[in-house]
């Protein structure tokens, strides 16, 4: 009999990886997000359980999908009822988080005779709900083997890299990568627009050339155009690229490249554009698309 699954934070990707469960044949036991509206919608289409507490998505669950937004997300659930009577359950935790912090989890999980695994998702939104996400895992061997199943019906491929924290290393690496190619890129088509560039010519040059990346595929439209839906907000990219840096500062190491890429994202969180795309990072580079919020006035001397 097919583990019973639950599901903590449904936001869009979460949402979509429970929908893809539920139709491949998982039987979905409860879901819960701090937005209780998103979950109890999800839980009237999925029929299952909109849990008002975390404890009782564990009540109701064999495996539990965490799909949190940061550290301190991810520190409330397990310190807040999830490892309640959790005895036997497996936790799979997809959210990018410091490497750290799912060495924590594992060994909270372990103390109240659970188990976890952390399956890192390196895909969007689309990706979830087709069931085709790249994901990186790190955990204990034979937790891994538990999982795979459940994972097979997620990802189109998988990739197990280590020990706890080990994944989650991998996918901050990943992300800064991600992030320094996605801030070079709107500076070179805002660059190009400048100058008067057609920059449907300078993007099919760039995919020819070095100048090609996998953002150039999924962004370089966008950036043009000022399509900014959000799949990978830069909040997030703000986020991540600050995992790596924490990671880089531990290892005395000096990385100015994604410094300078946090800083964009920093900006865009300060000026109101967290929301937008990671793409939205042209509207930056861009002449004469953003103005910057003007700063408050210094109160005069009385």
């Amino acid at each position: 009999m097919a583990e019973k699954i639950g599901f903590v934070g449904v936001g869009r990707m979460g949402a979509n990886m429970a929908r893809r469960l539920k139709e491949t044949g998982y039987e979905i036991g409860a879901v819960f997000d701090v937005n209780t509206v998103v979950a109890q919608s999800l839980a009237q289409e999925l029929g299952c359980l909109a849990a008002g507490k975390l404890q009782e998505v564990t009540k109701n669950s064999d495996v539990i999908i965490t799909v949190v937004t940061d550290d301190k997300a991810m520190k409330k659930i397990f310190n807040g009822g999830l490892l309640s009577r959790s005895k036997g359950k497996l936790f799979i935790n997809c959210a990018t988080i410091s490497p750290s912090i799912h060495v924590w989890v594992e060994e909270k999980a372990e103390a109240a005779g659970a188990q976890s695994l952390e399956g890192c998702m390196a895909s969007s939104i689309t990706q979830a709900r087709e069931g085709t996400l790249y994901l990186m895992c790190g955990g204990k061997p034979e937790v891994f083997e538990r999982a795979k199943p459940i994972l097979e019906k997620l990802s189109a491929s998988m990739h197990y890299i280590g020990s706890a924290g080990k994944a989650a290393e991998v996918k901050a690496l990943v992300n800064m990568v991600m992030n320094i190619n996605t801030a070079g890129l709107a500076e070179g088509l805002g660059l190009g627009a400048a100058l008067g560039l057609d920059l449907a010519m300078l993007r099919e040059v760039f995919s020819q050339t070095g100048a090609n990346s996998r953002v150039l595929q999924t962004d370089g439209e966008d950036m043009q155009n000022r399509e900014h839906s959000c799949f990978f907000s830069a909040a997030h990219a703000a986020k991540d690229s600050g995992i790596a840096l924490k990671l880089a500062k531990e290892q005395g190491l000096n990385l100015p490249l994604a410094a300078a890429t946090k800083k964009q994202y920093d900006r865009m969180v300060a000026e109101n554009l967290g929301e937008l795309d990671k793409s939205g990072i042209a509207e930056l580079t861009f002449k004469g698309r953003h103005e910057p919020a003007a700063k408050p006035a210094e109160a005069s001397p009385s």
